[in-house]
């Protein structure tokens, strides 16, 4: 029997006033207005449908991301909240985030959003060289970029991020660092910093771009790492940096393996059943098939044999020792199923053990690739 995760509610709205070169997510290119209203229905006809895979269960967490949502009206998300707050149990104290693009907010905007509900929200700054903005094919400037964050900190929302790209092309150590201390300085409370990469089916994977090199982007890195570090930021996952206390609750339940409702275009959602089943869905990608009401798009259980690689695929992203328990509770397979890989794991300075924990060790998380091929 598999003990229920806690269960967050992920919710995709899909447009873009324009789409990014290196964007590989389910984001489409805005013609004529944002169907604010009739897209609203179909995301809570979508939980509707899903609302028999739960029970009772309570949401802890909700993420509404993209696209880009804050092209939503306050008005719009209000009436989403609500209609979400109407059919599930959704914590009183639930951390709710909506991403927001710097180019399509402004103050009002902002208060709106937080009075329909919204306590934390995640600003798309990438870069603040102007000249590197143009070339990602983002739609504000660093001035707009900032204006974004000290709003967000005015606001005295329970968080806010910034998303912050490092490895563009042409850049140098100085410039990746310049962006580092740009935004350190507006003080946020989270910073998500992670590397470019070059995804096929984007107009970057037709025509590459010339990115530093695997020398600068480990100095880019090491040195990043500790401008962060010094400025009392701590590194909890992969790409994500926090003060004490700030980590983000909804990306933290999907590296524990946590389950997750996905609604909206495209969304993934992950369910786990007290009978043994673990069930992963897929909506449908495109905004006609899912606002003509078509929006499941694939449902499967996952196999016993991939549950291994998907459990450390997730929980190795995280810095943190986790209970060696987790892995039969929420796998529903006894730890001798994975011992000879942990094992080795153990042998190659990847990871550590004690007797109730397993942790990432510096060493594996340099490595992390190796590590979870040892789970295929």
């Amino acid at each position: 029997m598999l003990k229920l995760p806690p269960l967050s509610l992920y919710i995709h709205i899909p447009w873009c006033v324009q789409k990014c070169p290196y964007c590989d997510f389910n984001s489409h290119t805005l013609k004529g207005e944002v169907p604010h209203q009739e897209y609203v229905q179909h995301l809570l006809n979508d939980l509707d449908a899903d609302l028999i895979h739960i029970g009772s269960r309570e949401v802890q967490t909700i993420f509404i991301g993209g696209g880009t949502p804050s092209l939503l009206s306050a008005e719009s998300m209000a009436d989403l909240l609500y209609g979400v707050k109407a059919r599930i149990a959704v914590n009183p104290n639930a951390e709710i985030t909506m991403e927001a693009n710097p180019g399509t907010v402004e103050a009002e905007r902002f208060a709106g959003f937080q009075r329909a509900g919204i306590n934390r929200i995640s600003i798309g700054v990438q870069s603040f060289g102007n000249d590197k903005l143009i070339r990602l094919g983002r739609i504000h400037d660093a001035d707009e970029a900032k204006n974004a964050a000290r709003l967000a900190k005015e606001l005295g929302l329970r968080s806010f991020n910034l998303d912050l790209m490092h490895g563009l092309p042409d850049q140098s150590l100085s410039q990746a660092l310049s962006d580092l201390q740009q935004a350190i300085a507006l003080s946020p409370p989270h910073l998500s910093w992670y590397q470019l990469t070059i995804e096929p089916n984007t107009q970057f994977g037709s025509r590459p771009p010339k990115l530093p090199d695997d020398d600068m982007l480990w100095d880019i890195f090491s040195e990043g790492d500790k401008l962060l570090t010094a400025a009392g930021y701590q590194q909890y996952e992969t790409s994500a940096y926090c003060k004490p206390g700030f980590q983000c609750e909804h990306n933290l339940n999907y590296w524990r393996f946590g389950d997750y409702l996905g609604i909206g275009c495209g969304a993934h959602g992950k369910i786990s059943f007290e009978d043994d089943r673990i069930m992963r869905t897929v909506k449908t990608k495109h905004p006609k098939g899912f606002m003509e009401g078509r929006y499941l798009h694939q449902q499967n259980f996952v196999d016993n044999d991939d549950r291994p690689f998907e459990f450390f695929m997730n929980r190795f992203r995280l810095l943190e020792a986790f209970p060696r328990q987790d892995f039969s509770d929420y796998t529903g397979l006894t730890e001798e199923t994975i011992r000879h890989q942990i094992d080795e794991a153990l042998a190659l300075d990847y990871i550590s053990e004690t007797e109730t924990h397993w942790q990432i060790t510096p060493h594996g998380k340099l490595f992390l690739n190796s590590l979870l091929e040892l789970f295929l």
